[in-house]
Parts: structure tokens; sequence; C-alpha cells
């Protein structure tokens, strides 16, 4: 994956982060990356780490085949390790519009979205199995709904 699949970006009021060959499951990063699409970063944070300690369970809506059901939310999983490397994620792109003058309390997530990363192998194994690899990408927008209640 070379640069990003996004195309309407705004330099002022958007910020973007991309995570390279993250050593996740691209299918229940593809679920994750559902659960929290167009959520409020702090809102999108929190259930992330509710996930981390399975407390809430990200429902599976595309790779579900054989999957347990969970109260209220149907088949679902508690994808941790996929959660946490998205967390680190959120983390360094909430940093980025920090950085570029934008208020961290007012972002949301427009666009995440995961990509199959190249494929690498197990050095030192006999049986040559593939590892487990997805890139991700999120671009986060300041939302203008705040800025003009506070003006009103």
């Amino acid at each position: 994956m070379k640069g990003y699949s996004f195309r309407d970006y705004n330099e002022e009021s958007m910020a973007r982060a991309v995570g390279m060959a993250l050593p996740i499951s691209f299918k229940q990063s593809v679920e994750v990356c559902r659960f929290i699409k167009n959520k409020k970063v702090d809102d999108a944070k929190k259930l992330l780490e509710r996930v981390i300690q399975k407390k809430t369970a990200v429902p599976f809506k595309k790779y579900n085949f054989d999957l347990a059901h969970k109260k209220k939310i149907g088949p679902g999983r508690y994808p941790e390790s996929a959660s946490k490397e998205i967390l680190k994620l959120i983390e360094a792109v909430e940093a980025n519009a920090q950085f570029k003058g934008l208020s961290t309390s007012s972002l949301f997530i427009n666009h995440i979205s995961a990509h199959k990363a190249s494929k690498s192998r197990h050095i030192g194994r006999k049986t040559r199995r593939v590892m487990k690899q997805a890139n991700i990408e999120i671009v986060v927008k300041e939302s203008k709904k705040e800025e003009s209640k506070k003006n009103d």
C-alpha cells in the first residue's frame, strides 16, 4: 500500500495517520474499524479500552462464520491485539491533529480502513507459516458543530 486511499483530504480541518504491516489479523481489523467509524475520538478510545478489558464485544458483520453470539449484538468477539494496535494509531493521529492546531476535543473519525499487508513468513519455522499483517489508515476531522454552538 503506497499513500492513502482517502481522497477528499482537507489540510485545514483534518489529520491522518497510517500503520504499515501491523502484526494483527486483517479480518479482525476490518471489524474493529467498522465498529469505531464515524465516532468521536474520545468515545472510540473508551470503546477500544472496554474491548481490551473484555467488557464490550465487537459485532462481527462480515467475517462471522461459526462465531458465538453475544448479548444484544449477535455474533461478536473481543479482538484484543487488533484493538491495542488501533488504539495506538488513534493516539498517533490525535497527536498529529494537536500538532496541526486542531481541537482534540471535537475530533471524530471520518475515515478508517484496513488493507492486507504484504506476505511475510515466520523465519526459522519448518512449515513456513505466513504471518498475519494489516495496513490501517485513519483520518480524523474537526467537527464544526461545537464551534457554531459556542458562537451562539
